[in-house]
């Protein structure tokens, strides 16, 4: 009998046939003498949509709702329904007689595969293959200790509860609203709290009042000061007082009443988890959670240099430990040949990285023993790996040994602050190629310097006195990376709910937050303005409107928490879904009674050709459309699309406005150039036709891309 493994992607699933010996091709599946490998494309499966449960439920009302079906229906993905026969009929083949779940291990990748049987009707033998990389050796590791399946049965149940509770809490609710408000608005417990966040910070920024403040500094042989009262603030909010002080001590001599120098150690940062390479990855090269994402995918699927991205933990077992010699000898035909050999010539410090009470389903992501080959990764590849390349290194390195040296200087009965910072060993900074500064936060007044030789009760004459004015900052906007960060952290008040978050990783997973944030931009809640995230009105409304309890993230506090005793074992999901439900009845029954109002502020004058209601101007993330108010009606045209084209005057990107031959390009600066003058000043340039062609069906890919994304938007209502 042959055994059938179910991969999550195609690519994944053909590195699995490839190490198994499966050769022959089949359509959707690859088959060798012992296995048949197949795969999914994600999902295959689903929750079925309202519709077919009732078909009153394809007319959206508030007298329908709230929707509770009694029992979940699975529905198989129309886009890839061809592929999901294919699974159902390998399962049905009379000479199979087991089948290994090899999906992503977690509880995502556990979801998908029991959706797919569920639906097949499968009833043999289930097998678990649970790996971190896709390596060859940890491929033929996994096959060697497959494990029941019944063992994450409660892993399924988990999984289940929460797209249970997120179907009947966001298709409800996003209803709810919509026919209340008559505008096409989406809720749900990760997605609203994540744009609620958002809108705090932009209600802070816009009630900030800057205040004027004054710092005192003083220029002493060679020390910069400042100026601290008690408590260590520096900042005086009165002119008269910074004057005063400066006036007391001008000309003056001081002397040195404090002097403290010891030896200070900085441990190396710990390895990556998915949030925090996409945090980096946003400072350093601007790149969005997503494309973060999609790089490690890359490098784990395809390349297989990386091990697997969607984690949350940043540490490593024991057992990985032992492979790390393997791991670093992959690096040694790399530009870390050098930090790599001088680790393998010493005993390797583990300390930093092992921590198996840390590590949950997956480990922290660090190289695997495969030798990466450059040439055949694209630039966002090369520069994520090498971050985590950077990384790995400097969790076994020797800590930054450095020595500190606090002062004060007291004149006329006022203390005076200065610190130095001499670096003793680098340490693990040498796998960042230079000494990293860990005081950028620090006010420029107050960073350490390189001072003289001191003695305590020195006296030294104060050469020059400074008066620097400043005004308070608002809080800054959310970046990716803040944000992020906002959503790993959620601040809720409840000390208890706080600890949960913190141990489920916050809201939303490392594997579903850029998704969210790219959802938020989709639906046209935020956009971004340079690096920054703005809310747009219609998010700053939709926060207003929705009950209290669906902004915070104690929601997902709550959930969690039940979720991960239902993973144990510990909680029955049926409990769960019935208090879901309950909860949902008090949602719609407070929408329905609220006496908000909801105003189009961006609407135009233009009406809809279909359905005759005004046409809303949106800035979608990737250039301007018009879409319909109406929320049946699916109605949307492009305005202007961003493109990557230059102005040949002040260089800035150009925007591509206008239909068939009006089309043009626009720029910032007010220059203007038809399409047919473009294509033939770039063929003029060097560029031939073929570059053009392709260039313009690059951007009419994008187009239509903006536009598939808003039709559908009121199809789906559901949150990973």
């Amino acid at each position: 009998m042959k055994t059938v493994v179910l991969a999550e992607k195609p690519s994944v699933g053909k590195e699995i046939a490839r190490v198994l010996g499966c050769k022959r091709k089949g359509e959707g599946y690859l088959e060798g003498d012992r296995y048949i490998v197949t795969w999914a494309l994600g999902h295959l499966v689903t929750l079925a949509d309202p519709e077919e449960y009732d078909e009153k439920y394809k007319k959206w009302s508030m007298d329908y709702l709230p929707m509770l079906p009694k029992k979940m229906k699975l529905t198989v993905i129309k886009q890839s329904s061809k592929q999901y026969r294919t699974v159902s009929a390998l399962t049905k083949r009379k000479d199979v007689g087991e089948l290994v779940i090899a999906t992503d291990s977690g509880r995502e990748g556990e979801l998908v595969a029991r959706w797919i049987l569920a639906k097949c009707g499968w009833k043999g033998q289930t097998k678990r293959l649970w790996i971190s990389s896709q390596t060859d050796k940890a491929i033929k590791e996994g096959f060697a200790s497959l494990k029941d399946a019944k063992f994450y049965d409660n892993l399924y149940k988990s999984a289940a509860s929460r797209a249970h509770a997120d179907w009947v809490v966001g298709l409800n609710v996003s209803r709810a609203l919509t026919c209340k408000f008559n505008t096409s608005l989406s809720a749900g417990r990760v997605q609203t709290p994540t744009l609620s966040l958002i809108v705090e910070r932009e209600n802070a920024i816009k009630s900030f009042r800057p205040k004027d403040y004054y710092t005192v500094n003083i220029k002493t042989e060679g020390i910069n000061a400042l100026y601290k009262a008690k408590g260590g603030i520096a900042r005086l909010y009165e002119k008269t007082e910074a004057e005063k002080i400066a006036a007391a001590v001008k000309g003056k001599t001081g002397k040195i009443t404090e002097l403290v120098s010891s030896k200070r150690e900085t441990p190396p940062p710990a390895a990556y988890d998915l949030t925090e390479l996409q945090r980096d990855a946003n400072k350093k090269y601007g790149y969005t959670a997503k494309e973060t994402l999609a790089a490690m995918q890359s490098l784990y699927e395809y390349h297989k240099v990386l091990t697997y991205p969607r984690t949350d933990s940043r540490y490593i077992t024991e057992d990985v430990a032992e492979t790390i010699p393997e791991r670093l000898k992959s690096l040694l035909m790399t530009p870390f040949a050098e930090a790599a050999r001088g680790l393998l010539k010493q005993k390797i410090r583990t300390k930093c990285i092992v921590n198996a009470a840390k590590v949950t389903d997956h480990h922290a992501i660090i190289p695997t023993e495969q030798r990466p080959d450059f040439s055949q990764m694209s630039a966002k590849e090369r520069a994520v790996y090498e971050l985590v390349v950077r990384r790995f290194l400097a969790v076994l390195m020797e800590p930054f040994v450095y020595e500190e040296t606090k002062l004060v200087i007291s004149c006329e009965g006022f203390n005076f602050h200065a610190k130095g910072k001499v670096p003793i060993s680098p340490g693990w900074k040498t796998a960042y190629g230079a000494i990293v500064s860990d005081d950028e936060d620090a006010d420029e007044d107050d960073k350490p310097q390189c001072l003289p030789p001191l003695k305590k009760g020195q006296s030294v004459s104060v050469d020059s006195v400074k008066i620097t004015e400043g005004k308070t900052k608002p809080p800054a906007r959310y970046t990716e990376a803040t944000l992020l960060s906002a959503m790993e952290h959620p601040v809720v008040d409840d000390k208890d709910l706080s600890k949960v978050l913190t141990e489920t990783s916050g809201l939303g997973t490392p594997a579903t937050r850029a998704d969210i944030i790219e959802k938020l931009f989709s639906a046209f809640y935020v956009e971004r303005k340079d690096k920054e995230i703005h809310p747009t009105t219609k998010g700053i409304q939709l926060v207003n409107l929705v009950p209290d309890d669906l902004k915070s993230a104690v929601l997902t506090a709550k959930w969690e928490e039940k979720l991960a005793l239902i993973a144990k074992g510990d909680a029955k999901s049926e409990s769960f879904v019935a208090e879901i439900e309950e909860y949902t009845k008090g949602l719609i029954s407070s929408i329905k009674a609220s006496d908000k109002k909801y105003t189009h502020e961006n609407a135009t004058k233009e009406r809809c050709p279909e359905c005759g209601e005004v046409l809303l101007d949106v800035n979608g993330k990737k250039g301007r459309l018009y879409v319909c108010s109406n929320p049946e009606c699916r109605y949307r045209r492009t305005i202007s699309v961003n493109t990557n084209a230059r102005c040949p005057e002040c260089h800035k990107q150009m925007q591509l406005r206008g239909e068939g031959d009006k089309r043009a390009f626009y720029c910032v600066c007010g220059y203007r150039e038809k399409l047919s003058d473009f294509e033939a000043r770039r063929q003029k340039d060097g560029a031939g036709k073929l570059e053009v062609k392709s260039f313009l069906k690059k951007q009419q890919s994008e187009e239509k891309t903006i536009n598939n994304s808003l039709a559908e938007q009121l199809k789906k209502w559901k949150e990973s």
